[in-house]
């Protein structure tokens, strides 16, 4: 794919054949300013061709930052005492979603939080069929590991779509920055199967990596986009490692955004039609003008906040989170510029993720 004169075309020296991870390595490691200009106008040009113009914008609520795991990296762990910890109610999460699709014109809404058992099955359940009593919408949840039972029920109760990342297929590297419990197994192996799982319940599953964890490499990340084709997902959600000083990570350098770009375009090279969003993590690293290169490299997915004030400022997964002093009219307000700015048009529908 590459020589020493830099980046060829076409995207792929089989054809479009299968990729491997060492098609993939060299497209990672460019540097030089020309061949990352090609990589993202190919990226680009792939995005055009088997996504089209259209940016989709779903909404996320962050409910509780409480979390049963104890990951390495997470500004929410369980051993981090300096959190101040908050759960908002179900009538609450409802009338939030409610606002967001009604007033605000989200079609979806992203259900997210720390792993919390306080919230039992039978009421997120609840929650699900009511926001779709009052809302036309699709909602998204990304609550962590539970049980494919437990997934199945909220299907049964109109869940469309389901966010689990992996953060890294490297099982060693996996095991080092998610510590086991008596709360939780953590295991590698039960999360990478979930994922899989959510695919044969129906879900249109997301997923996705960090990026520039300590210790992973580029064939890491390689294997990491192999994933989202062996496995057909839907949407990858991938953002840089910020580095938190409640943590034990404290002292390790940031992910890089060029590397962040690289993933993206990269992706959407070798995946063709899988939804990428323009992440959160990848903004405060870049916070004006971070989300167009992103859109111009690739991505064609924002997902705006849509959690209170109030709350917001305390879903800190990692430092100098950006946006957490705005309302959600506010950020709705943004991302429409956003999408303009970069010669984009706002999708419509429910934007769902049926890759080919």
């Amino acid at each position: 794919m590459t020589d020493s004169k830099g980046l060829s075309a076409p995207y792929h020296p089989k054809n479009d054949g299968a990729w491997t991870r060492e098609d993939i390595v060299p497209l990672l490691s460019l540097t030089g300013e020309k061949d990352l200009e090609k990589l993202f106008e190919q990226a680009d040009r792939a995005r055009k061709k088997y996504i089209g113009d259209r940016v989709h914008v779903r909404g996320i609520l962050e409910f509780s930052n409480y979390c049963k795991n104890d990951c390495l990296y997470c500004g929410i762990r369980r051993s981090n005492s300096n959190v101040t910890r908050y759960r908002i109610e179900p009538h609450e999460i409802v009338e939030i979603a409610e606002n967001a699709v009604n007033s605000l014109g989200y079609s979806t809404v992203l259900l997210q939080s720390g792993e919390d058992d306080h919230y039992t099955p039978g009421m997120i359940e609840e929650i699900i069929r009511a926001i779709l009593e009052r809302c036309d919408c699709r909602v998204a949840l990304s609550i962590g590991e539970r049980t494919l039972d437990e997934y199945r029920r909220f299907y049964d109760a109109g869940a469309r779509r389901c966010l689990v990342r992996f953060e890294t297929t490297n099982k060693k590297l996996y095991e080092r920055l998610h510590p086991g419990s008596s709360a939780t197994k953590n295991s590698f192996e039960e999360r990478m199967e979930l994922i899989k799982g959510l695919k044969s319940i129906g879900y249109q599953c997301g997923t996705g990596c960090m990026i520039g964890l300590p210790g992973q490499t580029a064939e890491d990340l390689a294997e990491d986009i192999l994933f989202y084709n062996r496995h057909n997902i839907n949407m990858a959600g991938m953002g840089p490692f910020l580095c938190h000083g409640d943590t034990p990570l404290a002292g390790n350098p940031d992910g890089t955004f060029e590397m962040a770009l690289k993933m993206i375009a990269v992706t959407r090279i070798v995946c063709k039609d899988i939804f990428i969003s323009a992440t959160t993590a990848l903004q405060t690293l870049k916070p004006i003008g971070g989300r167009e290169l992103a859109l111009q490299a690739g991505a064609n997915l924002l997902m705006p906040n849509i959690t209170p004030k109030k709350y917001r400022k305390l879903y800190l997964l990692y430092p100098n989170k950006v946006c957490t002093n705005e309302s959600p009219s506010d950020c709705s307000s943004c991302v429409t510029r956003v999408i303009h700015s970069a010669n984009r048009t706002v999708g419509s529908g429910f934007g769902d993720t049926l890759r080919k």
